[in-house]
Order: C-alpha cells, then structure tokens, then sequence
C-alpha cells in the first residue's frame, strides 16, 4: 500500500522504516530535509513540500502525519483539506487531544475526505518490537488502511476503538496511566535506594520481571537504565509532561471521576520542576512560626 508519512522526527522516522519493511511505498516529508534524506537512502520517495507529497501519491490517498500536537497539526491539516480530494484519508498518529481531532475530522469532512485518530505507543522500540495503535474513526475508513496498521503494530497491536476522536482518547488514558505507573515505580526505587542495605537495584528490577506481580516492560527498562547509571547522579530530576497527563486529569474533572494517584503524579511532575520552592519555604516558615522549628537560611551553602 502507498501512503504519505508527513513528520520525520524519532517516531515518524522509524515508522517510515518500518513501513518500508513491509513493502509499502512511502513518500516521506518533513520540514527538516536531512530527515527527507536520511527516509530516501533508507528506500522512501522524498517530497519537498505537502503539495509535492500529494502530487506523487496515486488517488485514493493515504497521508499519516506525525508532528507535534496543536498549532503544527491544525496548519498540517488545514493545508491538506486544500490539496487532497474526495475519498482521500489523513491519519493523525501524534498526541493530539481527542477534542482536536474531533474538530480536525469535521473539517477534512466537509470535503469528503475521511480522518482516522491514531494514539500510538511504542517510542524508540517501536521500529524493534513494533507500536500499539489506538484508532478512531469509520470502519470503512479503518478497513481501507488497515494493511498500514497490521504492518506498524505487533500480533493483536491495533484497535478500531470506536468513532472520530475515540483513538487519541484512549491513548490519552493511556498516558494518564504511564503517569500514575511511572510515579509508583520512582517511589519504590528510591525507598529502595534510600536504605542502608546494600541493595543492587538493577538485579531487583530483573527478579521482580519473573513472577512477580509488578513486572512490566517499565521494569525491563528500569533495569537497562540502573545498569548505565546505578545512582542515576548525571541525570537531573527534572520531568517534562506531553500534556496528555493534564488533559487525563481535565476529563476527570469534567467526568467527575476521582483519579487521585494519576493527579498527583501530574503534579509531581511540576513539583520536579521547581528547585527551593516558594510552597516549601512557606512550610518552614511557618513551622518556626508555631512550633520554633529551625530554618535553614537562604544564601551559599
């Protein structure tokens, strides 16, 4: 099958090769043209725009975009309403809000063109081990371009999970959950770590992937990474969110359904961010205040 893959970065990258593994035609394009380069010597037809993309794909086309959630995907898609026809299909396989890809569906809509929300999961190994996909939108639409998925996924690795907007809000739950398992594991880590026994920390992340009730890929990497770094001290803590964990929370909110542990593990991640925190320095202030706690003082250590 032909399709169009639009983002060449870390995921789209490798999803370009791996495409091409299966025998699928690929025209590849991104703003950086080392990437356009580097998806042509790996066996991908390069483009030099969205309109060259288009041009050298055959009716009816498949286009599946893979950059960054928000303004870049909405000028993605607002440029592909003008260049694609009826019958054509785009595949969203970013991390947009499932409220955007709605809006996006409605707008290739109007056109005849068909839209298909892809949550992917699968980072880096995915080009390895392959990527779970999470897909919204028609059946006839899934159906058409369901080659594309059975080649990027592993045995059972994709879903039709129901219509427009139901693929990036699974994948959304999805990471509101790698949020809440990610929290659990660093908190057992560092009791683990903060003890006086002499604990290997990589060998207890191995002995826990045999048998044990917490054993997960999580821990498979845990281990890879204790063995690089056991302290983990050239790294800083310091721990971004893609947004998804923030929109998790939001549909909570507007649901009313208590997720207390994947809240507070949003907020840990902002509570990363801060070094000397006013909120702590509050506390202390305050505990001297009451109770004659000493402070320590601000200034050179």
């Amino acid at each position: 099958m032909q399709v169009g893959m639009v983002g060449l970065g870390r995921m789209g990258g490798n999803m370009t090769k791996r495409l091409l593994q299966g025998d699928h035609g690929v025209v590849a394009f991104d703003a950086d043209p080392h990437a356009v380069a580097t998806a042509v010597e790996a066996g991908a037809t390069g483009a030099q725009s969205l309109a060259d993309l288009v041009a050298k794909l055959s009716p009816p086309r498949t286009v599946w975009i893979m950059v960054p959630a928000g303004e870049v995907t909405d000028k993605t898609i607002e440029t592909l309403t003008r260049l694609l026809e009826r019958g054509d299909t785009v595949i969203d396989g970013g991390n947009s809000r499932y409220t955007d890809s709605q809006r996006h569906g409605q707008w290739l809509a109007e056109g005849g063109i068909d839209f298909l929300d892809c949550g992917t999961s699968g980072g880096v190994w995915g080009l390895q081990e392959g990527y779970c996909l999470m897909i919204g939108g028609t059946e006839a639409a899934f159906e058409r371009t369901k080659a594309l998925f059975a080649t990027l996924a592993p045995a059972n690795g994709f879903l039709r999970t129901g219509p427009l907007g139901s693929g990036h809000y699974v994948k959304m739950i999805h990471n509101g959950i790698e949020y809440g398992m990610l929290e659990a594991y660093a908190e057992g880590f560092e009791l683990l770590a903060s003890h006086e026994f002499p604990l290997d920390l990589a060998a207890i992340a191995d002995l826990w992937q045999h048998g044990s009730v917490v054993r997960s890929w999580l821990l498979d990497l845990a281990e890879d990474a204790l063995k690089k770094d056991p302290g983990l001290a050239g790294i800083r803590g310091y721990v971004e969110d893609s947004g998804e964990g923030r929109w998790t929370v939001e549909e909570a909110i507007r649901l009313g359904v208590p997720v207390p542990a994947l809240a507070f593990s949003l907020f840990e991640r902002f509570r990363s961010r801060q070094e000397d925190a006013w909120s702590d320095r509050f506390i202390a202030a305050l505990r001297n205040e009451f109770g004659g706690h000493a402070v320590k003082k601000a200034g050179p250590l």
